[in-house]
């Protein structure tokens, strides 16, 4: 079983459908028990840095989170989800993200240092490298293209911990990769074959018993 961390940040339906579509029983919840006892976790999520905290905080969630990648069982996050692995965004002054890995999270920029203009947020497909030793992305073909709805982009600290790029206007760290930690900017649920595969991935990975 996999659990979705409920805590009303959005696009939290849309993760279930497609895990049940590949035939994994799915649980939205903001259980303590539930979410410890699961084989795979996911923190999907939009909207804004700080509000997100203010609401895993309300709901006693951080702790729940550290303790189940304490388990060394798989943790996914997606868009919102990944930033909030972060210490803190560029969106949200003053509010502490969850600290899991180490980086910066910040705006995208809309011009860029030629004068060309470019839409933020940036909705769409767009190509992604991906890093060869990546376990959440194997399987893939050379620049797959998947769904990006983003205002915030990442650069990791260490450069180890990233598992794809990609490009608009600067580069992107688009997703990472630490042990049993892992996480997208895109949204797997979105981006058709290439996302099914990658939540195959992960269902795979929670079947993994260490």
């Amino acid at each position: 079983m996999i659990s979705i961390i409920d805590y009303d940040a959005g696009n939290i339906k849309s993760v279930e459908k497609a895990l049940n579509f590949l035939g994994e029983e799915a649980i939205i919840t903001s259980d303590r028990d539930t979410i410890l006892a699961s084989d795979g976790v996911i923190l999907p999520g939009v909207g804004a840095f700080g509000d997100a905290m203010e609401k895993l905080n309300k709901r006693k969630l951080p702790q729940v989170i550290y303790d189940y990648v304490d388990s060394g069982r798989p943790f996914l996050g997606i868009c919102l989800g990944l930033q909030l692995f972060f210490k803190e965004s560029e969106e949200s002054p003053g509010a502490a993200g969850l600290g899991l890995l180490d980086g910066t999270i910040t705006k995208i920029p809309v011009l860029s240092d030629s004068g060309e203009s470019f839409k933020v947020p940036q909705i769409g497909w767009n190509d992604i490298k991906i890093n060869p030793d990546s376990r959440l992305l194997k399987g893939l073909p050379d620049n797959p293209y998947v769904y990006f709805v983003h205002s915030f982009y990442l650069h990791a600290a260490d450069r180890n911990d990233v598992a794809a790029t990609t490009q608009y206007n600067v580069a992107i760290d688009a997703a990472v990769e630490k042990g049993n930690i892992m996480a997208t900017q895109f949204h797997p649920e979105k981006s058709s074959d290439a996302g099914l595969k990658i939540l195959t991935n992960f269902i795979e990975m929670s079947k993994i018993k260490g």
